[in-house]
């Protein structure tokens, strides 16, 4: 008996060397709403310099992405919108506390802004944030209480405000109020958003992010829709990170991590720029740079002191955005 005892853990072991040796060759990514098409092309380009390998999608509001990873959700990486989400899995156990350092530009490949899209001739002629707040104004954008895109919004509507008002707060959350007000009906997340604006046709402007305005544009029409970049926004990072949990399960950190590398090369960058996105390889940025109108961008660092901050005094139960978002 106990040499069949000494003989299973070895076979144990070997098994388990033979597991590691040869990792899987699929990955989860869990992602944000409208991000879809963007890794569509990522996840081709990787897969061809990669054969074999098979990468697999997710896609909600990110908060909502966050909590399926918690409850189950066997993703080998994230590549989210917003911080606090990842921090969330930080205190959960499933992500590493020092993530932001284990790639390039505090872990955020390409970059956004909340921006607007409007229908052709621009009829309610809207031009800045100022506009959203006019009576004749019907806004559509997601629910920040369950869309990382949302709370970039509320962010970006508040950090004009505080200039505009210059830092009156009574005057800024009347403002960011009556911007609430305006909204007839808020989805759950980006992509529903835009279907309610274009095949609903609900709305005067859709506030998303850039590359998501250019993406309809460039998908419906632009005889039916255009831009407006207004005068500020809210740099809107992509932090993306491996999920430490899983992947050390899975035995699938290397080729976690190899997917989120690619990201930062030439050709992942690329990648994102012709999907509309705003890159920090200085190569693809300058080839791109047409395409761009120039634009203020503020942080949340600068703006209101760092994402810790924004969680307890905008995001927490019982917080700013609950008083202004009341029981929508």
């Amino acid at each position: 008996m106990k040499r069949l005892l000494i003989l299973g853990s070895a076979l144990a072991v070997l098994f388990s060397g033979q597991a590691f040796a040869e990792p899987p060759k699929t990955l989860l990514n869990a992602s944000y709403d409208v991000a879809r098409e963007v890794f569509a092309a990522e996840n081709e380009a990787f897969i061809k310099a990669h054969p074999g390998v098979t990468v697999d999608q997710s896609h909600a509001g990110t908060s909502k992405q966050a909590r399926a990873i918690v409850e189950g959700l066997e993703a080998d990486v994230v590549t989210f919108n917003q911080v606090t989400d990842i921090d969330f899995l930080v205190k959960q156990g499933f992500v590493s506390a020092d993530w932001q350092k284990d790639f390039p530009k505090n872990a955020s490949p390409f970059y956004s802004f909340p921006s607007f899209l409007v229908r052709a001739g621009n009829p309610k002629n809207i031009k800045d944030w100022d506009d959203l707040a006019r009576d004749d104004v019907k806004i559509v954008f997601p629910n920040p209480k369950t869309s990382g895109n949302a709370r970039y919004t509320y962010l970006a509507a508040t950090a004009y405000a505080k200039e505009k008002f210059n830092g009156d707060e009574a005057k800024v959350e009347g403002f960011v109020k009556k911007i609430f007000e305006n909204v007839p009906v808020f989805d759950t997340g980006g992509r529903a958003a835009t279907t309610t604006f274009v095949e609903r046709e609900i709305g005067d402007v859709i506030i998303t992010f850039e590359a998501e305005t250019r993406g309809i544009a460039k998908q419906y029409g632009t005889d039916k829709f255009e831009s407006v970049v207004p005068s500020v926004s809210l740099l809107a990072e992509f932090p993306v990170a491996v999920v430490d949990k899983v992947v050390d399960k899975r035995g699938s950190r290397e080729l976690a991590k190899s997917y989120l590398d690619f990201l930062y090369t030439e050709e992942g960058q690329k990648i994102a720029a012709e999907f509309g996105h705003r890159v920090n390889n200085e190569k693809v940025a300058a080839e791109f740079k047409d395409q761009f109108p120039a634009i203020r961008l503020v942080t949340v660092d600068d703006v209101f002191g760092g994402w810790d901050k924004v969680q307890k005094e905008h995001f927490a139960s019982g917080a700013v955005l609950d008083k202004l978002y009341g029981n929508r």
